[in-house]
């Protein structure tokens, strides 16, 4: 009896202890919140998704984004408002401080958007890496995206549209030639923000979850390294790594250091966009493929393995992004890389042997070293020796003890005739049987 007593004690101090450390909501209901931080890439996507997925599993109604991205990746920004619209869960948006140029697309993909006090969402138009605009086509096909997000939220597509494009002015609250960048109030008053809050907790209240179940949720660590992997001027580095990597090893004897880092670059890049969820399985089968095929190109003459390797090996990376054309530019970057660092490798440091002696294969049998193909030994032409073996037309010789590699101008000589040498080319001895 006793004994029943200190074990239901036991049990009520530990149910005590579990509802402390993670109390239960009074309203019985559940928000996730999660940040948008930093460029959006395609890695940010997996993150999200992981969200969404455990938010739908839990039971919660409502997730709150809050967002502080200075922009990224249109086709990236593209796949986040399809996981948006993809989920029941109501989505927020919330402002704090920036959401521009993909930001503003996300936002624009939620149910709701609130700011901050120092909130900031537009200024979205399309530019390339090296920070000019985009052509007209990738204009066009933003601004119709942009315009598309506003027209399902219920908000006006013209605010949207103005955003994108500096041609659209809207009197008193962008002028022509300038691209429009919304802030709280004015939000508020083209009816894209649904209200100011100075923190999340505000915000829940806006929102009748005060007295919800909160759970924070972070980017793990994998997915960051991810993120960081996927960036689009972190793929192309990677890449050139791998490239000039393999291209200092096929100068270096052994497997060094350079062969290393490239093949823990071209590792990291496949890690990165399997862990963001870009690429598949059948991508890391096609890799392997290729460096077996690469591997047994050392073991089977031909050359025809070697080739397929390679292109097995090109293939898996252009299928390893969810955009084959960016792969090839990122792939291109890095062939011109490896191509240059060739260049250099043979042109000019190939010449400071005392810097690269540890890396670079400097050894060489050239004849300014003592190395020849085969010696002229024109000092036998005139001298006479015997036949030791008969020639047919080809055959040895005897010349002051020497035995001798010969061949007869092209009849037969038979064994133990005297024979003169008449010709020397390069290696080849030419005789004439003497009556």
């Amino acid at each position: 009896m006793r004994k029943g007593v200190v074990l239901l004690l036991a049990a009520a101090v530990i149910f005590s202890l579990i509802s402390f450390v993670h109390p239960a909501s009074a309203s019985g209901r559940t928000v996730f919140v999660a940040p948008i931080e930093n460029e959006v890439e395609r890695g940010l996507a997996s993150f999200l998704q992981r969200t969404i997925n455990e938010a739908e599993e839990s039971g919660a109604e409502t997730i709150v984004f809050e967002l502080d991205t200075p922009g990224g990746l249109v086709d990236a920004a593209e796949d986040i408002g399809e996981i948006f619209s993809d989920t029941d869960l109501e989505i927020i948006a919330y402002v704090n401080p920036n959401a521009i140029s993909a930001g503003a697309y996300i936002a624009l993909n939620a149910d709701k958007i609130f700011f901050s006090d120092n909130g900031k969402m537009g200024a979205a138009a399309v530019i390339t890496s090296s920070g000019g605009d985009a052509d007209l086509k990738a204009q066009s096909n933003w601004l119709a995206a942009m315009t598309n997000a506003a027209v399902n939220a219920g908000k006006d597509p013209e605010i949207a549209a103005a955003m994108v494009d500096s041609s659209v002015a809207i009197p008193g609250i962008v002028e022509d030639g300038e691209l429009l960048t919304l802030t709280p109030s004015v939000a508020e008053e083209v009816e894209y923000s649904e209200g100011t809050v100075n923190s999340i907790d505000d915000l829940l209240t806006a929102l009748g979850y005060e007295d919800a179940e909160v759970i924070n949720l972070e980017p793990t660590f994998l997915e960051n390294v991810a993120r960081f992997i996927t960036n689009p001027i972190v793929v192309p580095i990677l890449l050139s790594i791998a490239s000039i990597g393999l291209v200092v090893e096929l100068y270096s004897p052994g497997f060094g250091v350079a062969g290393t880092m490239g093949f823990v670059a071209l590792m990291m890049f496949f890690f990165g966009h399997l862990v963001a969820g870009l690429a598949g399985l059948e991508v890391v089968i096609l890799l392997l493929i290729g460096i077996a095929l690469i591997i047994a190109e050392f073991f089977v003459p031909g050359g025809i393995l070697g080739i397929a390797g390679i292109a097995a090996v090109i293939a898996s990376i252009l299928l390893a992004g969810n955009s084959i054309v960016y792969m090839g530019i990122a792939l291109s970057i890095a062939i011109l890389a490896g191509v240059i660092g060739m260049v250099i490798m043979v042109k000019f440091l190939g010449k400071n042997l005392h810097l690269l002696k540890k890396i670079i294969l400097s050894d060489s049998t050239s004849t300014d070293s003592g190395y020849v193909s085969n010696v002229n030994r024109h000092e036998l032409i005139g001298q006479i020796g015997k036949t030791r073996t008969a020639l047919r037309p080809s055959g040895t010789i005897i010349i002051a003890d020497e035995r001798i590699d010969a061949v007869s101008e092209g009849s037969y000589i038979d064994k133990d005739k005297d024979v003169k040498v008449v010709k020397v080319e390069g290696s080849r001895i030419v005789v004439r049987e003497v009556n």
